[in-house]
């Protein structure tokens, strides 16, 4: 016998039990109701159910019976054959929106979830760990913005690093681009792209990798007496640079990198794309605009932190800089590359004398004297034209 025949036979037997004792006028219909837990309204319903069919009166009828609002089997099959051949690398949710938006589909996502993990499409989640209190977020957008990279296989059989700048109060992506590895160079093109977009910020907020902090030793505090050239830039612009001490206190762009490698994966590999060019266009035409009106929030305040930039020329700032003694042959070396600094009618040399080269994020470089930029060059060390030498930097 199945557990409900079991258990319908033992309240049948109950109801017998209190139907005989109500009988012979032992107990009430009130006392009767209370000791098998309905109503006294009820309890006569059952009584007189009794009395006409005997034991098969008290069966619930609705046992064996279909239910009217019972989703049809062939819908289910079509939810779980089109997450088996087209969408077996989507998550449950990003999964359902898909059935939303291009399928036609009227269920809600709980339905979905339930019916693919009963196929065994999807595991079911495990038990959540203690709870934890987030902190808040910034009350304005501009206050302050995470920076961070994730290496990960955005593409099938290779990895590449994922760089994103996304701002705390609203979680909004304001710049996000593939490259072959996280660096300074990667940093400082996310800076470019936020404050050309949007203006100065606050304070970003990152990790201690080495691009971005110096740290004495390993596990030790960060050394702000010895900036590297992204803390250098962002002090130059007047942005705090704020350390992550470990992966719990990112945690508002670590979930945010486990939406991204839940949906960004698969979309690409819907679109059919291979190739870090091609990967790069569709992430600003077409994934970013939809994930931040899918998932950006409103400030808890109106209004802005974001103030618009000027000054000098932005990639003079953002780019790596390094002091070097010009030679006797008016030639600066930098990286194996002997930069020649060209004829300059307010100078007859610059021999011995300390200049800056400016290393940029596509590759080409500069030399400056001061505030003058003395020439400028490809990234093979190639003069790009004169350079009019009284023309300010500023």
């Amino acid at each position: 016998m199945s557990w409900a025949g079991a258990l319908r036979e033992v309240r049948t037997m109950r109801f017998e039990e209190v139907y005989g004792r109500f009988q012979r006028g032992s107990l009430s219909c009130v006392e009767a109701a209370d000791i098998l837990g309905m109503s006294e309204r009820n309890f006569l319903r059952y009584r007189n159910r009794y009395e006409g069919e005997g034991a098969e009166g008290l069966y619930d009828r609705r046992v064996g019976r279909v239910s009217a609002r019972r989703v049809p089997v062939d819908e289910a099959t079509r939810v779980i054959a089109l997450y088996a051949t087209k969408y077996f690398d989507f998550n449950v949710k990003h999964f359902h929106e898909k059935l939303v938006t291009e399928h036609g589909f009227k269920r809600g996502y709980s339905w979905t979830k339930r019916v693919l993990q009963d196929a065994g499409q999807v595991k079911r989640a495990k038990k959540r760990g203690a709870y934890r209190r987030k902190r808040p977020r910034k009350a304005l957008p501009g206050v302050m913005l995470h920076q961070d990279g994730s290496r990960h296989h955005w593409v099938p059989e290779v990895e590449w690093d994922l760089i994103v700048t996304m701002d705390d109060a609203t979680s909004a992506i304001y710049s996000a681009f593939f490259v072959e590895q996280e660096g300074t160079m990667s940093s400082f093109q996310a800076l470019l792209e936020v404050i050309n977009g949007h203006g100065l910020f606050g304070s970003l907020y990152a990790d201690r990798g080495s691009h971005y902090w110096m740290t004495k030793a390993a596990g030790a505090g960060v050394d702000k007496r010895n900036p590297t050239q992204v803390k250098r830039a962002l002090d130059q612009l007047g942005i705090e640079l704020i350390p992550a001490s470990a992966p719990e206190a990112r945690g508002r762009s670590e979930r945010m990198f486990g939406t991204l490698q839940g949906r960004l994966p698969q979309e690409l590999r819907a679109a059919a794309i291979t190739t870090m060019a091609a990967a790069n266009r569709y992430l600003h035409e077409v994934f970013l605009p939809a994930h931040n009106a899918r998932f950006r929030v409103s400030a808890s305040e109106a209004g802005s932190a974001f103030i618009p930039y000027v000054g000098r020329d932005l990639r003079d700032i953002l780019c790596i800089q390094e002091v070097r003694v010009v030679g006797r042959d008016n030639c600066v070396a930098y990286k194996r590359l002997s930069l020649q600094i060209p004829p300059d009618r307010h100078r007859h040399h610059y021999v011995k004398a300390s200049v800056r080269v400016h290393e940029y994020s596509d590759g080409q470089l500069a030399v400056f004297h001061g505030p003058r930029c003395l020439a400028r060059y490809h990234a093979d060390g190639r003069l790009i034209g004169e350079t009019d030498n009284a023309k300010s930097a500023a």
